[in-house]
C-alpha cells in the first residue's frame, strides 16, 4: 500500500467552496488576529484568502490580488513552489520532529547551518560559522539580547548591558523584541522598554533632514547620534547597537551611503558590538544573500527569519560571528536558552530547499542586475505625481511619500489618514500595497517579472489617482 496521502475528492471540493460570511463570522468569534483592532475588524469582516500562486493571492469572493508585499516580507520565492511542499512532505515522513537539547542534533539542521554559514560573506576578516536556531526573527532579537550580555559577563564586564536601538525601528513584538523596537505604539501597551535598552533618532532624510543639507551630510550626522548616545550612557555601559541595514515595518526607510561606514567607525572605536536585523533585508531581498555585504559593515550578530524559508514555514535564527561565538563556547560553558523548536527538522528542510531552488534561480542576481534596476527606474516615474514627495527603493523594497506640498515637505493632517485611503484603493483595485502612516510601501516576491512590475506600476499609479481626487473632492488640495 502507498505511503502518499491523498485528500478524498470531497475533502478537495469542499476546499475549494468559501462561505465568506461564515468563515468571517468564525474569524471574529474566535480568532485574535495580530496588531489588529478587533473592534474594528469585527465591523467589516476580515478578507479571506483562500489560495495563492506565483505573485498573486485569490480570496473567498474570487478576486485576483497581486501581493505587492510577499505575504509579510516574506515570500522572496513566490507562491507555489512545489519543491517546498515536497520538502516537507518528506521530511514529515521521516523525522517530523526531534529537539535539539541534551546533545543531540538532525540531519536539516546541521545542513542548514552549513549552508548558512557558507553563504555568509566575510568581511573585514570577520566570519560567521555558527548558527543558533529559533522560529521568528522576534525569538532571534531575545535570543540576540541573552547572547550580547552573557558575552560581556563572560569577558568580565557585566556592566555592559545596554543595547542602543532607533526610533521607529522593528525588531519584534516579544517583551525584549518590542524593546529593542522603537515605536511608541507598542512601548505604550506592557511598560516599555524593558530596562537597558535605549534609542537614537532613525536616519530618515525626509523627516530629519536640515534645510539646503544634502544626503551625504545627513547620513553622517545621523550615524553620530549613535557616539552621543554612547558618551551619554557611557561606552562601558553599551553592550551593543542593533539596526536594520533598511527600516522594513518603519516604512522603508534607505538610509544615505554615508551612513553606515560611520556607523561601523564609532562602533569599532568603543568596541561594542553590532547586531544587524535582516529578518527583511537577508535572502535577495536587496541583491545579496545578507544585507550587510551590500552596504559594507561588519556585524558581529545578524539576526535571519522570513526569507530563508519563504515564509513557507516559521523558522528564524541568529547567525553569530566568530568574535561572539569564540568566547561564547571556549568560555561559556552551558548556555541556558533555546526553544523547542530550535532547529525543526522539517523547518530546516524546507529552508535547504529554498536556499537551493533561490540559487538555481539566481534570485539575488536577479534582483541586483535585473528586476531591481528596473523596479528602481520605474517606481522613480512616481515622483512627477502631484502627491509624491519622494520615491525611492533599495533592491526589492519600495517606499513613496505622500505629502501635501513636496517642495517644502508639508504633510496632511494626520487625523485624515491619507495611507489608509490610499491602502483602500490599492484593495479595491487588486493590489497589496502597506501603509505607513503617510508612506505606501511594497516589498514584492523575487520571481517577479518585468512585466508584472508593469502591471504593479500601473495600479500604484491608478490607485495614488484615486487618492488624489478623495482629496480635491474633500477640500483638501486645490
Amino acid at each position: 500500500m502507498s505511503s502518499t496521502l491523498i485528500a478524498p475528492p470531497a475533502l478537495v471540493r469542499r476546499a475549494e467552496q468559501h462561505d465568506t460570511q461564515a468563515i468571517q463570522a468564525l474569524d471574529s468569534a474566535h480568532f485574535m488576529h495580530p496588531f489588529t483592532s478587533h473592534g474594528d475588524l469585527a465591523g467589516m469582516g476580515a478578507r479571506v484568502i483562500t489560495r495563492a500562486d506565483n505573485i498573486y493571492v485569490w480570496d473567498s469572493e474570487g478576486a485576483k490580488i497581486l501581493d505587492a508585499m510577499s505575504g509579510l516580507w516574506c515570500v522572496n520565492a513566490g507562491y507555489g513552489r512545489k519543491e517546498l511542499a515536497d520538502a516537507a512532505y518528506q521530511q514529515m515522513m521521516t523525522l517530523p520532529f526531534y529537539n535539539s537539547f541534551f546533545n543531540t542534533t538532525n540531519v536539516p539542521a546541521v545542513q542548514l547551518a552549513t549552508k548558512l554559514a557558507s553563504l555568509a560573506p566575510k568581511v573585514g576578516g570577520r566570519s560567521f560559522e555558527h548558527v543558533f536556531f529559533s522560529s521568528s526573527g522576534s525569538e532571534s532579537n531575545d535570543t540576540n539580547v541573552r547572547m550580547v550580555r552573557r558575552y560581556w559577563d563572560l569577558l568580565g564586564q557585566p556592566q555592559r548591558k545596554v543595547i542602543i536601538s532607533r526610533h521607529n525601528a522593528y525588531h519584534g513584538s516579544t517583551m525584549a523584541g518590542a524593546s529593542l523596537g522603537g515605536m511608541s505604539g507598542m512601548h505604550a501597551q506592557g511598560d516599555l522598554p524593558i530596562p537597558n535598552i535605549t534609542h537614537i533618532e532613525q536616519p530618515h532624510f525626509w523627516d530629519h533632514a536640515l534645510p539646503g543639507e544634502n544626503a551625504a551630510d545627513f547620513g553622517l550626522r545621523a550615524a553620530r547620534w549613535l557616539e552621543e548616545k554612547i558618551l551619554e550612557v557611557g561606552a562601558d555601559k553599551v553592550a551593543a547597537f542593533i539596526a536594520e541595514p533598511v527600516q522594513g515595518a518603519g516604512g522603508v526607510i534607505i538610509p544615505p551611503a554615508t551612513y553606515w561606514p560611520e556607523i561601523q567607525r564609532i562602533v569599532d572605536r568603543y568596541g561594542i558590538l553590532l547586531i544587524s536585523d535582516e529578518v527583511i533585508c537577508a535572502f535577495g531581498r536587496l541583491g545579496h544573500w545578507f544585507a550587510y555585504e551590500k552596504f559594507g559593515y561588519r556585524p558581529d550578530l545578524i539576526t535571519f527569519a522570513k526569507g530563508v524559508t519563504s515564509g513557507y514555514i516559521p523558522l528564524g535564527g541568529v547567525m553569530v560571528g566568530d568574535r561572539v561565538a569564540k568566547v561564547l563556547i571556549e568560555q561559556g560553558g552551558e548556555f541556558n536558552h533555546g526553544y523547542t523548536y530550535s532547529g525543526h527538522p522539517v523547518a530546516c528542510a524546507v529552508a535547504l530547499a529554498n536556499l537551493e531552488l533561490m540559487e538555481r534561480e539566481n534570485l539575488p542576481g536577479h534582483v541586483k542586475e535585473d528586476i531591481g534596476p528596473y523596479l528602481a527606474d520605474r517606481f522613480a516615474e512616481l515622483n512627477d505625481h502631484p502627491l509624491v514627495g519622494a520615491a525611492e527603493t533599495c533592491g526589492f523594497v519600495a517606499g513613496l511619500v505622500i505629502a501635501k506640498n513636496k517642495a517644502t515637505r508639508e504633510m496632511f493632517d494626520p487625523a485624515l489618514g491619507v495611507g489608509m485611503i490610499c491602502r483602500g484603493h490599492c484593495f479595491k483595485n487588486g493590489l497589496i500595497m502597506r501603509a505607513v502612516g503617510d508612506r505606501m510601501i511594497i516589498a514584492p516576491p523575487l520571481v517577479m517579472t518585468r512585466e508584472q512590475i508593469d502591471e504593479m506600476m500601473g495600479l500604484i499609479r491608478l490607485c495614488l489617482d484615486a487618492t488624489l481626487d478623495d482629496l480635491r473632492v474633500a477640500g483638501e488640495l486645490g
